[in-house]
């Protein structure tokens, strides 16, 4: 799978404000106590289990923050599903640096990593079906961009990235507005030419009310399967269904087989395990 990088202009100031946090007041002072100012290394970054790469750039940032002359030697592809025991990148050059960097490029490789092969495992277990995978905004504060990115390169779609992008009407939006129907009203009244409207309903006879407002896309949250085919059968077509809370690895194939479009998982970011990744001292 061949994923668009981000742009280092939206990497590098997350990457360099996670390595001011861990350098703190004085530096690393273990590396400065430790490794003489020459020394030089070739380490890889090595995936102790099988996943899907994402995240490759957060290592070249880190390590060029600390010394741009570092070499980087990247041996997989963000996209990349790889087997345990891979490595993902070799890094050569001044000990110092690369040990200091160590950690931030860990985290943040590890975490986008376990996000990409989480959201893998989700895409493959609807293959086959017309349903589509998407992100949530339940993500890291501060990493929302990293993370959006890692789940397009296990193959997902992403969600709106903000309040500014798209028209979400959920429940408490429709509790002060006073039904779905005037909410849906207000929002496509207000809304630009450009902007969608999208309406979170929880039963059926939400759902029918909504309709007659003809929103662009209707969410189905906590729908059961039955209920959800029956919504799908009841729109027929008309206007694109999301599928939404709780649902999970072992229930997800059931909701992409009743039809709906999309199925919105928050899992893929605020619940992903770290991809265990280490990095590894080699002769060179």
């Amino acid at each position: 799978m061949t994923i668009e990088p981000l742009p280092d202009l939206l990497v590098a100031p997350i990457v360099r404000a996670a390595l001011a946090e861990d350098l703190g007041r004085a530096g690393d002072i273990t590396a400065q106590a430790c490794v003489p100012v020459d020394v030089r290394l070739t380490a890889d970054f090595v995936a102790r289990r099988g996943g899907v790469v994402a995240g490759l750039a957060c290592v070249r940032l880190a390590m060029a923050e600390l010394d741009p002359s570092v070499r980087i030697d990247p041996l997989s592809a963000d996209g990349q599903a790889v087997p345990a025991g891979t490595t993902l990148v070799r890094v050569s050059g001044s000990a110092r640096a690369i040990l200091t960097a160590e950690r931030t490029a860990l985290n943040l490789l590890g975490r986008l990593c376990g996000i990409a092969t989480l959201t893998q495992d989700f895409v493959e277990a609807v293959a086959g079906t017309s349903a589509k995978i998407t992100d949530t905004r339940k993500t890291t504060p501060g990493l929302r961009a990293l993370e959006k990115y890692a789940v397009r390169c296990g193959g997902g779609t992403n969600h709106r990235f903000g309040l500014d992008d798209a028209i979400l009407i959920k429940d408490n939006h429709v509790a002060a507005c006073g039904s779905v129907g005037e909410a849906v009203r207000r929002a496509k009244a207000f809304a630009g030419h450009l902007v969608k409207v999208e309406v979170e309903v929880d039963s059926l006879l939400q759902l029918r009310e909504a309709l007659a407002h003809d929103p662009d896309v209707i969410m189905l949250d906590n729908f059961t399967v039955d209920d959800m085919r029956e919504a799908v059968k009841l729109v027929d077509g008309r206007i694109k269904l999301e599928a939404s809370g709780g649902i999970t690895l072992d229930t997800v194939r059931a909701f992409a087989e009743t039809g709906v479009d999309v199925i919105s998982v928050g899992a893929l970011t605020h619940s992903a395990k770290v991809l265990d990744i280490g990095l590894d001292a080699v002769d060179a």
